[in-house]
């Protein structure tokens, strides 16, 4: 099983719109997908409650009377969406239990500044485990040409990272959220635009794979 982890621990970045959406490729893909939420509230679980029978499906922790929760059994893709503020011990037991992490970010000063500690902490995991591929930073709600992109790029140019992509800021989003959907469900004359922002992020998470 190949696991993926959304976090930042700044609200309001942006994790559960890449969680839901990137369950929603690894779905379409015809894999067996999990989105997992790791946050008391479950978020994700009422999400997946709203999705219409006739899509990809996408399930949800199998939760059993005195058990924890796990992945359904078959699981192939595991997407878990995290709280505001994972840091610590919490934060290190996830990253020993996933293969890649995405960092949500926007490119603003204080978004910039509250991620920092924690994609420091990003770059010491991945300097233990000596892969390049490790994590990867998202733009979000951002068009790619404007300054604010820029001084995002020249942060990440100060940890040594590139920005993998650029999500832009629009209604496809919050209205396929709002009806269970993701952007991959959407029809090509509403959401091709959205699809090829997706393309660098669609590679990356292929990488290694079989």
């Amino acid at each position: 099983m190949r696991s993926f982890l959304i976090a930042n621990p700044k609200g309001g970045s942006g994790k559960s719109t890449l969680a839901t959406n990137l369950a929603g490729l690894f779905a379409g893909q015809g894999h067996s997908v999990m989105l997992g939420d790791i946050d008391r509230q479950q978020s994700s679980r009422e999400w997946l409650k709203l999705r219409p029978p006739g899509l990809p499906p996408i399930r949800s922790w199998d939760i059993q009377p005195g058990e924890p929760a796990r992945p359904p059994r078959d699981t192939t893709h595991a997407v878990l969406d995290t709280p505001a503020g994972l840091h610590g011990k919490k934060l290190t037991q996830m990253l020993k239990l996933v293969h890649r992490v995405i960092v949500p970010l926007q490119p603003s000063l204080f978004d910039i500044l509250a991620t920092k500690t924690f994609i420091d902490a990003l770059l010491e995991e991945k300097a233990i485990r000596n892969h390049e591929t490790f994590f990867a930073v998202v733009g979000m709600r951002v068009d790619a040409r404007t300054r604010s992109a820029h001084e995002l790029e020249r942060f990440m140019e100060t940890q040594g990272l590139p920005v993998l992509a650029y999500l832009r800021d629009t209604q496809n989003y919050v209205q396929a959220v709002a009806h269970g959907l993701t952007i991959f469900d959407l029809p090509a004359s509403r959401a091709e635009k959205d699809w090829e922002q997706w393309q660098a992020i669609v590679d990356w998470v292929g990488q290694g794979q079989p």
